[in-house]
């Protein structure tokens, strides 16, 4: 798998990548190093260049504050894919889909591909409002579940809600729970 070009057919194909990744093997631990690894690098190192060396309005966060809030913040990326992948994996029958585990852990890794490449912007506070264009990655949940989890289309609609509320707890939890327990920025 060639990561940029996977990247890009995301962006600008997604129906027909999603296709492609659903032929294609797919190993949950080379998935997460050749893939997740590298792409949920990109939240970690920006946010932590953003808050701890460039700053906003004088005020920086400490290196080693901003340096356990990236790695934080990375390693549980790890974990909440697996997690995402089991909450798509179980609702999947609930809306006439099928359990595939090894088809949720992809949407799980997949879909989240455009918030990864939008966290660039978190490098430079002023333009972090960017972040926004993350949101894309609602469209690649979308256009995945039906494909990969084989539900019907009248019920693609309720499936994505369902998965996309789950997805606002589990990252909610993973995220802000830390940060508000520890005072430290997991993002």
């Amino acid at each position: 798998m060639n990561i940029v070009a996977r990247v890009k057919a995301l962006l600008f194909d997604p129906k027909a990548e999603w296709q492609v990744i659903k032929r294609e093997p797919a190993d949950p631990v080379d998935l997460l190093r050749r893939y997740v690894a590298i792409l949920a690098a990109i939240p970690a190192l920006c946010g932590f260049i953003g808050a701890s060396i460039i700053g906003i309005h004088g005020y920086r966060t400490g290196l080693f504050v901003g340096l356990v809030s990236a790695v934080g913040g990375y390693i549980l990326t790890f974990f909440g894919v697996f997690v995402m992948a089991f909450v798509v994996d179980a609702l999947a029958e609930r809306f006439g889909g099928r359990k595939d585990f090894t088809n949720a852990f992809r949407i799980a890794v997949y879909a989240p591909t455009v918030a990864w490449l939008a966290s660039v912007f978190t490098c430079i506070p002023m333009l972090s409002i960017f972040v926004v264009l993350g949101l894309y990655t609602l469209y690649l949940l979308y256009t995945g579940l039906p494909i990969l989890m084989k539900v019907p289309e009248d019920k693609v609609l309720g499936y994505f809600l369902a998965v996309l509320v789950c997805a606002i707890i589990v990252w909610t939890l993973i995220l802000f729970v830390p940060a508000m327990l520890f005072g430290v920025r997991m993002i």
